[in-house]
């Protein structure tokens, strides 16, 4: 008898299951909020320099706002008023003619800027002045995050796998919180910046390890509609955080708002069960018989324990040596676990890299912030019932290689529409975020069925790095518009091709147990 047969047997998505889910989806409301927050606090407003220093004795200010601009900041090419540029005195002869203004003397704003602040109260842009020279500061927050998540993927992983995955459940909530907390209180931007690091490393544990939990507790007749259930409420509290960002539109405010969940977390964290599964993998029998147990009386299941004795259940998970510690490198001692990571890895990479890539790109397709959030988030929903449908007549592989290589083709046809396009570049870029999203799902369901239960953090750990890998360096390919506007798509495009050619190399999963040792995996035919 397989761990699945016993699940089934307890009634894989009963009560107890449901309760789980409703434990693991509180902590989980927050993900949206860190991982999307630098679109709104890191947003630059319009701006122009502080000319109040330029007052010469009276007749500056006796001119209306529009007038003062006229004579003390110079015009950029499209008629705007330069954003980091000013005369060194006021030209009062450009009330009379300002059609030429390159020749007059400039310098760079020698007394800070004023801010538009009607779209938003504060930002960091506000705060410390993140703009000209220092602009990119502000988009530097996500990859700094992302590079904190990266390494925390790593790290939760091998901790789970070696201490359980309640325990690191508990450890990610109380450190996501706190320096999600502190992040709201820096009161520099260094301080901010390593605060954001931090809050990225804590936030691994909270979708990685809770998700695997999960799905470990569900037979393998509803590992599927688990795994879309829980892609749901990314969908439903990225459109809440637009929502929410439309109001608190002070960013001390929205950076700690988003971390209620997690204090919420941490109270109800004592309910949550140990994976029972993990426990066997460990040797850890009486333990795991106590969660089965108590899923089997919560379910109304308790007649088959009756017959399944502790000695018995040992014998479910056949372990060749329980004191065997694993790690990140037993993902490549053993052919087919290391073909499985390095396909995975690509597939991933090209994930991030694709998803995240479109995610923060809000501002940047003519429509209101706020309102390309929200599109955003809503155009995931259906992606995850096509998925739902798809995942059961097609198969995890081409699902997901097929999400991919639909991103791919958005990304491209971004190329093709004019910039003035707005409404169409949004559409195209909604509809390429949800093939990406849907393909996002999949992954999540289909890297646990790919790695064994000893190794499934790792393995999923090592992803998650990939991906935030991507999403890492998906911001800082906006630089790339130096040399051509569309090459940021080009690249994301190319990412988005080649993870879905690399997830077409990996094995299909559908109705298949879920390995249990490396032992397994690698005695599975191809």
């Amino acid at each position: 008898m397989k761990f699945d047969d016993v699940l089934t047997e307890l009634n894989g998505l009963g009560k107890f299951q449901f309760r789980l889910i409703f434990l693991i989806l509180i902590p989980r409301a927050s993900l949206p909020f860190h991982f999307l927050l630098n679109n709104f606090i890191g947003f630059i407003p319009p701006h122009h320099c502080n000319v109040s220093a330029l007052d010469d004795g009276g007749v500056f200010w006796n001119l209306s706002d529009e007038q003062r601009l006229t004579v003390s900041i110079p015009l950029q090419d499209d008629g705007t008023p330069s954003s980091c540029l000013m005369f060194t005195e006021p030209q009062y002869h450009l009330l009379l003619n300002s059609s030429n203004t390159t020749e007059l003397p400039a310098v760079f704003c020698q007394n800070g800027w004023v801010y538009d602040t009607s779209t938003v109260k504060s930002t960091l842009a506000t705060e410390w002045d993140l703009v000209c020279e220092r602009r990119r500061l502000s988009g530097a927050m996500t990859t700094v995050f992302f590079v904190g998540l990266m390494l925390g993927a790593a790290v939760s992983g091998t901790l789970s796998d070696r201490f359980g995955r309640k325990t690191t459940v508990l450890v990610s909530y109380v450190t996501t919180a706190f320096f999600g907390l502190a992040s709201a209180l820096s009161y520099n931007f260094t301080m901010f910046a390593v605060m954001r690091f931090l809050t990225g490393f804590g936030c691994s544990g909270v979708i990685v390890v809770t998700m695997v939990l999960c799905l470990e507790w569900t037979d393998n007749r509803h590992r599927t509609t688990l795994g879309i259930l829980l892609g749901l409420e990314w969908c439903v509290n990225t459109m809440l955080l637009a929502a929410l960002a439309y109001f608190v539109n002070e960013w001390r405010y929205l950076s700690a708002v988003g971390n209620i969940p997690l204090l919420v977390a941490i109270v109800s964290w004592r309910w949550i069960p140990e994976s029972a599964r993990w426990l066997l993998t460990n040797g850890k029998v009486n333990c795991a018989y106590f969660y089965l147990r108590n899923c089997a009386k919560v379910n109304r299941r308790e007649e088959f324990l009756d017959h399944l004795k502790p000695e018995n259940l040992s014998r479910v998970i056949v372990v060749e040596n329980e004191n065997r510690k694993y790690s990140v490198l037993d993902l490549v001692r053993t052919p087919r676990m290391r073909r499985t990571a390095m396909l995975t890895g690509i597939a991933w990479f090209g994930l991030g890299c694709s998803y995240y890539g479109i995610s923060f790109n809000v501002s940047g397709f003519g429509v209101n912030m706020y309102l390309t959030q929200f599109i955003h988030g809503a155009t995931e929903l259906p992606s995850k019932f096509i998925v739902l449908f798809i995942l059961t007549k097609v198969g995890r592989r081409l699902t997901q290689a097929g999400g991919l290589f639909l991103t791919g083709l958005c990304l491209f046809c971004n190329l093709l529409i004019p910039l003035d396009k707005g409404a169409y570049l949004t559409a195209v870029s909604s509809l390429g975020k949800m093939f990406a999203q849907g393909a996002f799902t999949v992954g999540f369901l289909y890297v646990t069925e790919l790695y064994p239960t000893v190794m499934r953090q790792n393995g999923m750990g090592f992803c998650n790095l990939m991906a935030r890998l991507g999403a890492a360096v998906s911001p800082l390919l906006c630089f790339l518009e130096d040399v051509w506007i569309g090459l940021p798509n080009l690249v994301l495009c190319i990412m988005a091709l080649a993870g879905g050619m690399s997830t077409c190399l990996l094995k299909e999963t559908r109705n298949t147990y879920l390995p249990e040792t490396i032992e397994d995996v690698e005695q599975l035919k191809s």
